[in-house]
């Protein structure tokens, strides 16, 4: 299995994003997205890991069948807030067993009450356990509008140089325009970080859940976006429409500003994911 990190030193990496199903029918879907997905040869596949762990035996379930059933490297996404190092230790060992080289570490978030116990605190603890058990290639989230969490602009920033000097890349949360994400590779530029920051685009499948996405993850939509989606709300053609629209817009943009990857977010189809590829001629002969 290739090594991110080592991709991104050579060439410019495209990957697809992936949920563990919520039921029968999610899961038989993932799964013929994933055969209509794999011609598309991308460079990795990732496999996102519910707030507190509340999809760990899914998520290893689906890094398994990506794995060993597919040709498409993959990389699980692991949270610590909540788990005991122990846990952490157990997950990070399992994965290694499987062969699995890269890692997305991840914070996580607690409840909103705060009540959450665990060992864990920060991304960058997750980073000391996965380099202490296994050579892997790790990365961790970026936020170019800045973490919800996070008091302000500059102290998000600080905190992501600080991930980034011990990370071997980073994914950042989806955005709708390329303006937010260089302006932060320039300001972590100006901070002496080089590690490569990978941008992900999202192909959204409904109103509701893109705005709902971006007001949790602080991901703004513009008035334009705004307001195609008020006109396409209900109509899953023309949702899926406008997906592929912007996000054909979007990923043109961010490569011709000379990006060192591209990461989709799937939601576990394909038709769009198919579309934009087409529609800028990516994938195996790129």
């Amino acid at each position: 299995m290739p090594k991110i990190g080592d991709l991104l030193r050579a060439k410019r990496t495209l990957s697809l994003e992936f949920s563990p199903p919520r039921d029968e029918i999610a899961e038989r879907n993932l799964r013929k997205a994933l055969i209509a997905l794999e011609p598309l040869q991308p460079d990795f596949t990732s496999v996102t890991y519910g707030a507190l762990g509340s999809t760990r035996e899914k998520t290893w379930e689906i890094v398994q069948h990506i794995h060993h059933d597919t040709s498409m490297p993959v990389m699980p996404h692991l949270t610590c807030v909540g788990h005991t190092r122990a846990q952490i230790e157990e997950i990070i060992g399992d994965y290694r067993e499987l062969g699995i080289e890269n890692l997305l570490c991840l914070g996580g978030d607690p409840p909103a009450d705060g009540s959450v116990e665990g060992d864990f605190l920060y991304a960058s603890e997750l980073i000391d356990v996965a380099r202490s058990l296994g050579d892997f290639s790790i990365g961790v989230a970026a936020f170019p509008e800045g973490h919800p969490r996070s008091p302000d602009l500059a102290t998000d920033r600080r905190h992501l140089a600080a991930k980034l000097r011990v990370a071997d890349f980073a994914i950042t949360q989806f955005g709708f325009e390329p303006g937010p994400y260089l302006r932060m590779v320039e300001e972590l530029a100006a901070m002496g970080i080089e590690t490569p920051v990978i941008p992900s685009v999202m192909l959204f499948r409904n109103v509701e859940g893109v705005r709902r996405m971006s007001a949790l993850n602080g991901a703004t939509i513009p008035d334009a976006l705004n307001e195609a989606l008020d006109r396409v709300d209900g109509d899953a053609a023309a949702v899926r429409e406008l997906a592929v629209e912007w996000g054909t817009r979007l990923t043109s943009s961010l490569l011709e500003a000379g990006v060192p990857g591209i990461h989709f977010y799937t939601l576990g189809a394909s038709r769009a994911t198919l579309a934009v590829y087409a529609n800028l001629g990516l994938g195996p002969t790129a």
